[in-house]
């Protein structure tokens, strides 16, 4: 197969599956490239605006279905928006950078293959001071690895049992379009699309539609998250071991 259809259709499984769970897919995007020995730096900019894109799809989405609370979302989005602009103007070298988001990358993984404790039965009230002290971190996270933070945010709100999954997935969304155009805004002028970039935009762009249209309504996508959850640990090991 051509190796740029296969990232086109690499892009597409990634949109298709993050935005399933009310997720942008950033973290997915950078992996995918980074296995395709993409320099993923110079393209931070345009993985903030894609993530805006599918993951403000599927806000809407979850959020016609029912799923989305606001008292879910509005503690970690006070504490997390600065931090993520902040956090977006931080200069991080190619090696660090690839080490973090390597480690990063572990959490969805994790997650994919369910290793994560799943909801729990009974759901506890959210705790206002834990959930800023989480959106500290996680806003200036988001920030420095150009991504949206709902890696981090959903299953913490499931762990917590703050919410169920697809309430997670709704609120994660919000969540992640709010701190990309944060962490946008600290990319002021490094925006450049190229006609290779356009064809990756438009690829995972459709893979978001199709992927929170089904993940809001119909869901089930069992064994290609165990191929996207081997794409991701692959990317996780180049960039951690082979940097």
């Amino acid at each position: 197969m051509d190796i740029t259809l296969l990232l086109l259709l690499s892009l597409f499984i990634v949109g298709f599956l993050y935005a399933s769970v009310g997720h942008g897919g950033a973290s997915g995007y950078l992996a995918v490239l980074s296995i395709f020995a993409v320099p993923v730096l110079s393209y931070k900019p345009i993985i903030l605006i894609l993530n805006i894109m599918v993951a403000g799809i599927g806000f809407i989405q979850f959020s016609r279905a029912g799923y989305f609370k606001w008292k879910l979302c509005w503690p970690f989005l006070l504490s997390s928006l600065p931090m993520a602009y902040l956090g977006s103007m931080m200069s991080v070298k190619g090696d660090i950078y690839n080490l973090i988001l390597g480690l990063a990358l572990i959490i969805p993984v994790v997650r994919l293959l369910g290793l994560i404790p799943g909801e729990k039965g009974k759901k506890v009230e959210l705790s206002l001071p834990l959930a800023l002290i989480f959106g500290l971190v996680i806003g200036f996270l988001s920030g420095m690895l150009s991504i949206g933070g709902g890696i981090f945010l959903s299953p913490l709100l499931i762990i917590l049992a703050w919410a169920n999954a697809k309430e997670a997935a709704a609120a994660s969304a919000l969540f992640i379009v709010l701190n990309s155009i944060a962490g946008l805004m600290g990319h002021r002028g490094d925006i450049h699309f190229g006609q290779d970039s356009f064809m990756w935009f438009t690829s995972a762009l459709a893979g978001g539609i199709m992927g929170s249209y089904f993940g809001s309504r119909h869901f089930g996508v069992l064994t290609v998250k165990y191929l996207l959850s081997a794409v991701l640990a692959l990317a996780s090991c180049k960039l951690i071991f082979f940097m």
